[in-house]
This record gives C-alpha cells, sequence and structure tokens, in this order.
C-alpha cells in the first residue's frame, strides 16, 4: 500500500449519557467511510466526558474490560460494518487494575490487542494518575492496509522518545487520541500551539505523516479546544480544526513519498544509539 485514506474526529463529548456519545462519535465514523476513509482516529476516552478533573472512586465504576467495554463493542460492529479499521480509546479494567488504554480495531471488527498509556499526568485538571497505572504493554505498531501505525494516547504525544520508539518499530504513520484544553491552575495559558507544534516535530523528525483527535466544549468549566490535525512527513498541515469545529478531518497519505524522504533524510542512518544511555537513566 502505497497510500493510505484517513480520517480525524473532533467533537464534544461531554453527554454524561454514555450512548449519545458513542452515537455521536459512530454517526462521524459513518460520514468519514463514506468519504473513502480506510482508518477513522476519534479522540481519547470518548464514550463520556473527561472524568479526571477531580479524584472520585466512584468515578472506577466507568471501567469496563476490553470486550466488554460499550464503546469498544459498538466501534467494533462499526468497523466490520463499514470496512475500517477504527483506534478506540477507553477506560480499561483488568482485575484489580485500571488503564488508559487504546483498543485497535481492525476492518474486519476484530481487536488485534491493545495499548496502555505509558506516561500519565498528574496536575490540575488531569488527575489520571489517581486512576489509571502506567502502561505496561510496550509501545505498539499496527498493521493496516499494508501500513503500520504507532499510537499513542494523549501526554504520549509529548515525548519524543515515543513518537522514536514507534518508528524504530516500523511506523509510517503516528496517531494521537488525545483529551486537552485550559489549564485550571493558570486560565491565560493556553498550550494548544505547543501542543500542536509538539507533535509537528515528531513528524519532521521522524519524516513521517502525524495525526492528533482532540475534543471541544466545556466539561464543568473544562474547556477543550480542539485543534486536531493531520500532517505530512515535512509537519506541512494537510487538515485541520480551530478550536470549536465539529466533524471530520481527511486525508490520503502518500506513505511511499513519505519513505522515501525518510530514508533520503539520513535520521535513522545517522542516529548514534551508544551515546544515548543516559536517555534510559532517571533523572
Amino acid at each position: 500500500m502505497t497510500t493510505l485514506a484517513i480520517a480525524v474526529l473532533q467533537l464534544e463529548l461531554g453527554h454524561a449519557d454514555e450512548a449519545t456519545n458513542i452515537a455521536a462519535v459512530a454517526a462521524l465514523v459513518e460520514q468519514a467511510a463514506a468519504a473513502g476513509a480506510q482508518l477513522v482516529l476519534p479522540p481519547e476516552l470518548f464514550s463520556g466526558p473527561y472524568f479526571c478533573r477531580e479524584e472520585d472512586e466512584a468515578l472506577f465504576a466507568l471501567a469496563r474490560p476490553t470486550m466488554e467495554h460499550p464503546g469498544v463493542v459498538a466501534m467494533a460492529k462499526l468497523a466490520a460494518k463499514l470496512k475500517v479499521a477504527i483506534p478506540t480509546s477507553f477506560f480499561e479494567r483488568d482485575g484489580q487494575h485500571y488503564y488508559n488504554t487504546l483498543a485497535w480495531i481492525g476492518p474486519d471488527g476484530e481487536v488485534q490487542g491493545t495499548y496502555r498509556k505509558s506516561h500519565i499526568p498528574d496536575g490540575p485538571g488531569y488527575e489520571e494518575k489517581f486512576y489509571f497505572r502506567p502502561g505496561n504493554t510496550g509501545f505498539k505498531v499496527w498493521d493496516v492496509a499494508g501500513a503500520k501505525v504507532g499510537v499513542g494516547i494523549c501526554w504520549d504525544q509529548w515525548y519524543p522518545e515515543c513518537a522514536r520508539a514507534m518508528a524504530l518499530m516500523g511506523a509510517d504513520l503516528l496517531l494521537y487520541p488525545t483529551a486537552i484544553g485550559s489549564e485550571p491552575y493558570d486560565a491565560s495559558l493556553d498550550t494548544s500551539r505547543m501542543w500542536r507544534r509538539a507533535m509537528l516535530g515528531h513528524a519532521v523528525s521522524n519524516c513521517m505523516p502525524v495525526a492528533a483527535a482532540n475534543r471541544i466544549g466545556t466539561e464543568d468549566g473544562q474547556s477543550f479546544y480542539g485543534h486536531s490535525f493531520i500532517a505530512d512527513e515535512w509537519g506541512d498541515l494537510l487538515a485541520d480544526y480551530g478550536a470549536s469545529e465539529t466533524g471530520v478531518l481527511s486525508a490520503r497519505l502518500d506513505l511511499a513519498r513519505a519513505a522515501k524522504h525518510r530514508a533520503g533524510m539520513g535520521f535513522f542512518r545517522d542516529r548514534r544509539p551508544q551515546l544515548y544511555g543516559r536517555l534510559a537513566q532517571d533523572i
């Protein structure tokens, strides 16, 4: 496969009823598939409001095992019907452990495996360490339509090590479902520019397309700033939204062209792993 048609979804997800949020995502997946998408990326934890604003033990009840989570069940049925891959973010319970997890659902509707978020934030409005254990799956790269796709989850997107690890595993494309917006401790701080620039840096330094899906809207005083996008291997935007649009971003990625440029740039040829030991040490 030399090209891959992808779609990124941006929408409000603050309804308390899971079925309503899932139906809204499903409607956009249908729209994306009708336009020819082979892979559709919804935002992080899309089945409900972003619950990690506060620490509340009652909210652990939102977690389910992978094959019992309503978001996974719904997207698996939709993927099989539409013949599209849908990387699906959800709150996973595995015995007594809880994770922020992504199920890779292939175009046959089968869950081919899961990735558990590696980097877990902990700060005002983003109290994720209360809910999630750090992921224990390691990074993953998935196959779809002849392409290899690496997926990080939200806070993972700030770490160049995550992007480079997936690139070294053979990724042709990097995806980041996310839920990010205002910072409760500083109303004047708008991280949307840095957020996007960080991922565009991954595109440039690994010479491969990058796409991110974020939510929008205000949930209990916390605003999510959207700015979802699809970028090519140079970090140039192919499609993007601002802070309020709802809909589907689409692009057909020329992965053969990106692979040619990646080889020509020499980033992987000129790596010096023997010098990077400090990166694997604690501060």
